[in-house]
């Protein structure tokens, strides 16, 4: 049961690609027609705001996006002990990262978007995947740059096993509060 003094934090993962923005938006959408008043959190968004955009090897490397991921973290904890629900998307996939939001963040829920890397390549809406194709970028994640799968997330969407749920926003959406619902995350406030 969630504490009604803290909120929850609701931490979307996977490559670029996998969804995890318009996942995190149509959750937040769910959660405001119900009354509340979620945070969305967008990793895109977060980076350019710390002012970490520089496309050079030494601001996107592990530890860099180690750093960048565990400030990310800090600032769901700060708003969820405020009493809000935070919706963050992020690939933040990095061992160090899980451990600490499940040590630090009450009421955390991870929901790993696992997309197979032929399907993320497909979809490239950053153009990500054929710029380091084209060698015009490194440290990309999943590719060059080592990450970690989530161990133990509370959902996995599996794309190779529930491909039919891709195929609208508004069906992957309902999946996830159904599952997020099941492991006693509160979609309703």
């Amino acid at each position: 049961m969630i504490n009604k003094m803290t909120g929850q934090v609701i931490w979307l993962t996977g490559l670029s690609g996998a969804g995890k923005t318009t996942v995190a938006t149509g959750i937040n959408l769910h959660l405001r027609e119900l009354g509340g008043r979620p945070i969305l959190l967008d990793g895109d968004i977060l980076r350019k705001l710390l002012k970490n955009t520089a496309p050079d090897s030494e601001t996107h490397d592990r530890a860099a996006r180690i750093k960048l991921a565990l400030a990310y973290a800090h600032l769901c904890k700060i708003l969820s002990l405020q009493g809000f629900t935070v919706i963050i998307a992020t690939i933040s996939m990095f061992q160090e990262v899980y451990l600490w939001n499940h040590a630090h963040l009450q009421n955390y829920f991870q929901i790993y978007l696992k997309v197979p890397l032929k399907e993320l390549r497909r979809r490239d809406p950053k153009k990500i995947y054929q710029r380091y194709d084209a060698g015009e970028l490194e440290n990309v994640a999943g590719l060059d740059l080592y990450v970690d799968e989530p161990l133990n997330p509370h959902v996995t969407l599996d794309f190779a096993k529930k491909s039919f749920l891709w195929r609208s926003p508004e069906l992957t959406v309902e999946y996830l509060i159904s599952e997020l619902e099941k492991v006693g995350c509160n979609i309703t406030v």
